[in-house]
């Protein structure tokens, strides 16, 4: 397709060296619009940004890259939306530095519904990876749209708990559009291209650079009404999401873990911190004022070994000990518990109760 000139305009200033979200927020606030910005003199660019920049503005940038957005937009699933669009993201424009440029792949309709991000770590205990899965389709099942990173472990998770259900889900990453990271969640981005949505400020091309993920992550809070951390350490990306969201003005919700796990003490300082603990995805809904879908499963009944297998690890010979069971009932208790689902067999031949 053709790239209409305020797109063209709009693109080319995205890929000028140096010139920042808030240096071009000047510049269009002076001039008006992308496409005066370019018209404009050096003489009268440098009263806005560093001479080298007003040079680079007044030079553009090869036409390649325009033919390669153009290329791009010529599947009907990608779209690019600045801010002077209507489909732009409402609730984006409500923080303090909106990106002016969106790439998008999927559903447009995704950006302005009621959201909830979630995020976590992405070496997730299989606890972990349920809990995001099942608050995330439960959260989705009561309308709202679940947003993370589409890293690997509870990110993943939570999309595929967000596409399960009726709200959907959206994965902002640090990429360009046209490349998938990580590899392994190929299969769930096409998921996400064809039932969800996928943004990224990022122009194409550019690769996974570590300096690109944090700075993403004020996106993925900005779209939620909050932001549930489901598992992180106390050094993990997922604060930072968080610290963002309090920024913001949104809710931060926290699931609590046990207290010998590294993955739960991040979690365990935002509540100290004031995040609202949660233990179900109804203490979300209610606290965002939404109502859990009808039908909601309820528990699942306890099995008696649960009195002496809880959510810490346990091995085997404690476990004889405390529930009187031989080795041979034990096992075969253990083994139809993890086909079930309910239970974890975890490295050094120890136990975990997942449900």
């Amino acid at each position: 397709m053709l790239l209409d000139a305020p797109l063209a305009a709009w693109i080319t200033l995205s890929q000028i060296p140096g010139l920042g979200n808030e240096s071009l927020r000047r510049l269009l606030l002076s001039f008006g619009s992308p496409e005066a910005v370019l018209e404009a003199s050096v003489s009268s660019l440098v009263h806005h940004v560093k001479p080298a920049v007003a040079k680079a503005i007044a030079t553009g940038i090869d036409g390649a890259y325009l033919v390669t957005v153009a290329n791009w937009l010529d599947d009907p699933l990608n779209r690019i939306l600045t801010v002077a669009d209507v489909e732009y993201p409402r609730s984006l424009l409500n923080t303090s530095d909106p990106p002016l440029l969106l790439y998008v792949k999927g559903r447009l309709d995704l950006l302005n519904v009621p959201a909830l991000a979630v995020v976590g770590s992405r070496n997730a205990s299989t606890q972990g990876l349920r809990n995001a899965e099942a608050f995330s389709l439960s959260i989705s099942d009561a309308g709202l749209c679940i947003v993370s990173g589409m890293a690997l472990g509870i990110d993943a998770a939570a999309h595929l708990g967000g596409l399960q259900g009726s709200g959907s889900s959206i994965a902002v990453v640090g990429t360009g559009l046209d490349k998938v990271y990580p590899a392994a969640n190929r299969e769930l981005a096409h998921r996400l291209a064809q039932d969800g949505t996928i943004v990224s400020e990022f122009p194409l091309g550019t690769p996974p650079l570590a300096a690109n993920f944090p700075r993403r992550n004020r996106i993925i809070s900005g779209l939620g009404l909050g932001c549930l951390v489901v598992e992180a350490s106390v050094q993990s990306g997922s604060l930072i999401t968080a610290r963002m969201a309090l920024e913001q003005g949104r809710d931060v919700f926290a699931i609590p873990g046990s207290i010998h796990s590294p993955q739960s003490r991040g979690c365990h300082a935002l509540i100290k911190q004031g995040a609202k603990l949660v233990e179900c995805a109804q203490d979300i809904l209610q606290e965002l004022g939404y109502r859990s879908p009808a039908g909601t499963p309820n528990a699942a009944p306890e099995h008696p070994l649960f009195a002496h297998l809880g959510f810490d690890p346990l091995d085997v010979e404690t476990l004889v000990q405390r529930s009187g069971l031989t080795i041979s009932e034990l096992s075969a208790i253990l083994l139809q518990l993890e086909l079930d689902g309910h239970i974890a067999s975890l490295p050094g031949g120890l136990y975990q109760r997942i449900t």
